[in-house]
């Protein structure tokens, strides 16, 4: 490693900084690799790619194929490329599994009201964690963020009714997702403790977002938070 102290020479100082700034991607794709990519010869290949990339560039500002501006700007630009592309994957993982919990509460509610609440919102929430399901599940699959699911396509002709169109049903959509999330946190549950000795009293009961745990708690906030920066 080159020394804090050591002069640099004209423009050995700049190549040192591209060649720093390939290392600095090369460790990201690696910390990258490790979270999303299971097999082993995928994962080893991608670093082998990011890390002939990275060595490319060096290789061109040696070469005075590309100034040190260039080359850093590159380098710059994949490092974004692979960090919106591993927050891609991750929301859409995080709609998958908050798509499961919005249909388990919605089969929940069913279940606890013994049918009377099972119209609504308890249908419609096992409806729309079907759909929120499976859209993440086949962007997630197809690497691809485009696909609609028949739930989302419903809203979209409905607005049209009203003489809307898709971006008011993707709008309704969104918002009658937050309204369920809301409900889904705000309801009355059954205390973890209580104790029925001829029938509840309003006491056993406690609003299902104190009973929730906080790791829980704060993936349906953030669960909401995308489906928020989506509708913006």
């Amino acid at each position: 490693m080159k020394p804090e102290n050591e002069s640099c020479m004209p423009g050995s100082c700049d190549y040192w900084m591209v060649s720093a700034a390939a290392g600095k991607l090369g460790s990201q794709a690696s910390t990258l690799a490790v979270r999303h990519i299971k097999d082993g010869t995928l994962r080893l290949q991608f670093n082998r790619e990011v890390a002939y990339y990275a060595k490319s560039i060096v290789n061109d500002v040696a070469q005075g194929n590309k100034s040190p501006e260039q080359g850093l700007q590159d380098l710059k630009n994949e490092q974004n490329s692979l960090l919106s592309q591993s927050l891609e994957v991750a929301q859409k993982g995080v709609g998958v599994i908050a798509g499961a919990f919005q249909f388990a509460a919605g089969a929940g509610i069913c279940y606890g009201s013994a049918g009377t609440l099972c119209l609504f919102p308890g249908s419609l929430m096992m409806v729309h964690g079907a759909n929120n399901m499976y859209e993440n599940g086949c962007n997630l699959l197809e690497n691809r963020s485009d696909i609609q699911g028949p739930v989302r396509k419903v809203y979209q002709e409905g607005a049209k009714l009203f003489g809307g169109g898709a971006f008011e049903g993707n709008m309704v959509y969104g918002a009658a997702d937050l309204e369920l999330s809301a409900y889904g946190a705000g309801r009355m549950v059954l205390k973890p403790d209580a104790w029925r000795l001829f029938r509840y009293i309003r006491t056993d009961y406690v609003r299902a977002y104190k009973a929730t745990s906080n790791s829980a708690l704060s993936f349906e906030v953030l669960s909401d938070g995308i489906t928020i920066n989506s509708m913006h």
